[in-house]
């Protein structure tokens, strides 16, 4: 099948001629004929196989009849990061080269009045994030019943990200007589269940098996002792060693990890990036582009990256810390072998990560092999990793002992107390040699005066 079987229009077909592309991958072979009869969709497919294409191209097609108002867009996409907002943007402007179409971005980071004028111009698509679209919307800057097709990409990770209550409520300021196209990587049944208040009747399109990663990534897990210094030891080992290793994503849980490991890496002489949710945009979007540009081999990120991003020839994947969720392994890993390229992709794990580890194996339908010997399993290995003393009652003495030193050192320091004598009477030591015979006491105390 070819792109000019699946009732696109030929200015559209000109963009998909010259981009490069000749042949639809088997998402949009099948959502695109569907997308043009403005039927609802509900889409699962693997990352990195086309899924933003196959609801764009079609989008364009049919905003060819019709034109934008002020402030009333006619097709709105909602993406859960702004690295994936403006992704889309920059795909559908160079599919709509042949057009006259006005596309407006909404994300966070970016300065109110710029985005204001577009929708003032009138937008015929809005690409947002589900925040920033709420924000213009309650400050009277957009109106949502003008919206003919309503987009929502990378479900699952909205609902990761909480934004499931804000998409309830667009979904509500929208005509209910809208087309709605859901994508997603994955698909749970949390996301299956949303998606039946979201869509009328879709089309189920699923090219791959739920949540599988892509023949194309060759993987390995690789056994670590649990200490972070121990990781980076075997991370930069890794590297390294990485064979055929072009450029490289290390991913890890936290954005406190992502900047030490960098700084780590940076020390150790490699040539390396940051990238977290909390970077201002124009710092990502320069390490975005110095990473798509090879002026940086390694970009260390946290999951901000994993979803969606367009860096089509990665070569290896780094998973510094096993993912708290096992979607978002697929995620992470998709991000190599994209466009029937070849990808590898390591995953470091300690003892303690078995809860982890084998909910993945389970998603992925198969065992990951090991490089070298197989971890062995321990929850408490972080608390076995404190170091214990071989002879526990010398142990126990030694701790008795500096007990009692710090005590008799902490008497010793207090002051003593002086002993304040009342007022007319002399010291005792001198009262001992008085005669007390004597009506003085003595001779030596007579005063000089009765002398």
């Amino acid at each position: 099948m070819k792109f000019e079987d699946l009732g696109l229009s030929k200015k559209v077909l000109a963009a998909v001629e010259a981009s490069g592309y000749t042949e639809p991958t088997p998402i949009q072979a099948q959502a695109i004929p569907h997308v043009m009869e403005r039927r609802d969709v509900m889409g699962i497919a693997q990352t990195g196989t086309g899924k933003t294409a196959s609801f764009t191209l079609p989008m364009l097609s049919l905003l060819e009849k019709g034109r934008a108002r002020a402030r009333m867009p006619r097709t709105l996409i909602l993406e859960p990061t702004r690295e994936l907002a403006a992704q889309v943007e920059e795909n559908i402007n160079r599919y709509s080269q042949n057009h006259k179409l006005t596309v407006a971005l909404l994300i966070g980071g970016v300065s109110f009045e710029d985005q204001f004028r577009k929708l003032d111009r009138g937008a015929d698509i809005l690409i947002a994030t589900p925040g920033r679209l709420l924000d213009c919307f309650e400050r009277g800057k957009l109106l949502m019943n003008g919206v003919e097709t309503l987009v929502i990409d990378e479900a699952d990770r909205m609902l990761d990200m909480g934004f499931i209550p804000d998409i309830e409520r667009i979904c509500k300021m929208v005509p209910f007589t809208r087309q709605t196209l859901f994508f997603s990587a994955t698909m749970a049944p949390e996301i299956k269940k949303l998606s039946q208040q979201f869509l009328q009747n879709p089309v189920q399109i699923s090219v791959s098996p739920d949540s599988s990663a892509s023949d194309t990534i060759t993987q390995y897990a690789v056994a670590s002792d649990i200490e972070d210094w121990a990781k980076r030891s075997v991370l930069r080992d890794l590297i390294n060693k990485a064979e055929n290793l072009k450029n490289a994503i290390i991913f890890c849980n936290r954005k406190l990890d992502v900047a030490s490991l960098f700084r780590s890496l940076d020390k150790h002489g490699f040539s390396c990036g940051a990238l977290h949710g909390d970077m201002d945009q124009r710092s990502r979007t320069t390490m975005l582009h110095n990473f798509r540009e090879n002026n940086i081999q390694i970009l260390v990120a946290s999951d901000v990256a994993a979803r969606g991003l367009d860096i089509p020839d990665v070569s290896h994947i780094f998973n510094f810390d096993v993912p708290v969720n096992a979607e978002d392994y697929v995620h992470r890993i998709g991000r190599t072998g994209r466009a029937g390229r070849k990808g590898t992709a390591y995953m470091i794990v300690t003892p303690e990560d078995q809860k982890k580890f084998d909910p993945i194996e389970k998603l992925i339908g198969k065992e990951i092999p090991w490089q070298g010997d197989k971890v062995a399993w321990d929850a408490k290995a972080r608390r076995k990793a404190r170091k214990k003393p071989d002879n526990p009652k010398q142990a126990s003495a030694e701790r008795s002992e500096k007990k009692q030193t710090r005590k008799t050192a902490d008497t010793s320091a207090k002051p003593q107390k002086k002993i304040h004598e009342p007022k007319g009477r002399k010291p005792a030591e001198e009262s001992d040699h008085k005669d007390k015979s004597h009506a003085f006491g003595g001779e030596e105390f007579i005063p000089a005066f009765l002398r």
